[in-house]
């Protein structure tokens, strides 16, 4: 790495003092190799605010970034993470001041451009949010971009009509980083939860969050012809897709709706239109990757406040990046139970 200087406010680093560990992901063809190497400040993306990372997380979405069959990559070498929390070192020109704390995920983090599995990452001013009142930056990367979209999948259940007492509320794929996240939330608001997992040993974590009743997914899982089963819930956050999201649409009751954000049971699924014409049910798609600036910032000030949830101290567990590789194929497994927060240390 060569020698230069970084200004940052009134002081500056030698580039020869910053150089810093950093998980990379390289595919380019016959080479594909992944794990934790020494890189510079000129490795990273060379534009937008620098942070110096303090946290990152692990998501679904980070596994097939890091593999050559997930087809996320679209530059190699690449440095994976699509969500952090940390504090501003160099503005570059934006309204952020040095040291104000900030939270970046979803837009091209770790997909097209360099992200958070490192100490440092550089970032589009016009992607930060400001880190809001009651979270520190790793309460913010617990919950990360599964949190966040879980919180978009309550908000946009409560904005279709949904409320406590309505009946109960099914989260599928629930030890996973949204589900668990999407239980603990919905359990806080008042809601009767009932958790949907393939984990039999995970009905006391499930319980902890507080989940209701905790069912099988193979009830949900299998192929069912009959068009409509009984009305058994008012609403849904479906992380699996697939045949489970055809069986919960025929299980919601009249006027209810889903909140979809996974594919983890296929990307595609076979349905009628009957729960539709016949229940008045609606599907409602959750997206956290291009959502709008003002929604990011509501659904964030809200994390922090009515919908952070009371299990993070269970759900989180704290890594390092030479942890990273075990998680990461672990989490496309569907082995992964709650959320892991990145440490961006060797």
């Amino acid at each position: 790495m060569g020698e230069g200087r970084i200004v940052v406010g009134q002081y500056c680093r030698r580039m020869s003092e910053s150089s810093f560990p950093a998980f990379v992901f390289t595919n380019d063809g016959e080479n594909v190799t992944r794990g934790v190497r020494t890189v510079g400040l000129g490795d990273i993306a060379p534009d937008g605010v620098l942070i110096e990372v303090e946290w990152s997380s692990v998501n679904y979405k980070d596994g097939l970034a890091s593999t050559t069959a997930g087809k996320v990559s679209r530059i190699s070498p690449i440095i994976p993470g699509i969500d952090l929390a940390g504090r501003v070192v160099d503005p570059a020109g934006s309204s952020f001041a040095v040291g104000a704390s900030v939270i970046a995920h979803g837009y091209d983090i770790g997909t097209a451009r360099h992200g958070a599995y490192a100490r440092y990452c550089r970032v589009p001013a016009e992607w930060l949010v400001p880190m809001p009142a009651g979270l520190t930056a790793r309460e913010a990367m617990v919950i990360g971009t599964g949190g966040f979209t879980a919180a978009l999948s309550v908000m946009a259940l409560e904005r279709h009509g949904l409320r406590p007492g309505d009946g109960p509320v099914l989260v599928t794929g629930a030890t996973g980083g949204v589900g668990s996240m999407a239980v603990s939330m919905l359990a806080g608001r008042g809601y009767e939860v009932v958790a949907s997992s393939g984990k039999a040993s995970a009905a006391e974590f499930l319980a902890s969050l507080g989940a209701a009743a905790v069912i099988d997914r193979n009830e949900l899982s299998a192929d069912d012809p009959r068009p409509l089963q009984a009305m058994t819930y008012a609403g849904a956050v479906d992380c699996v897709g697939g045949s489970t999201l055809a069986n919960v649409f025929k299980r919601l009751k009249y006027g209810g709706a889903v909140a979809a954000s996974g594919l983890t049971g296929g990307a595609s699924f076979t349905t009628t239109v009957m729960p539709f014409i016949l229940r008045g049910v609606a599907l409602l798609g959750i997206d956290s990757v291009q959502t709008p600036m003002a929604d990011r910032v509501e659904c964030w000030n809200r994390l922090g406040a009515d919908l952070k949830p009371s299990g993070l101290a269970t759900i989180g567990h704290d890594i390092t990046l030479k942890d990273l590789d075990g998680v990461l194929t672990t989490i496309l497994k569907g082995g992964v139970t709650g959320r892991y927060a990145v440490s961006p240390t060797a």
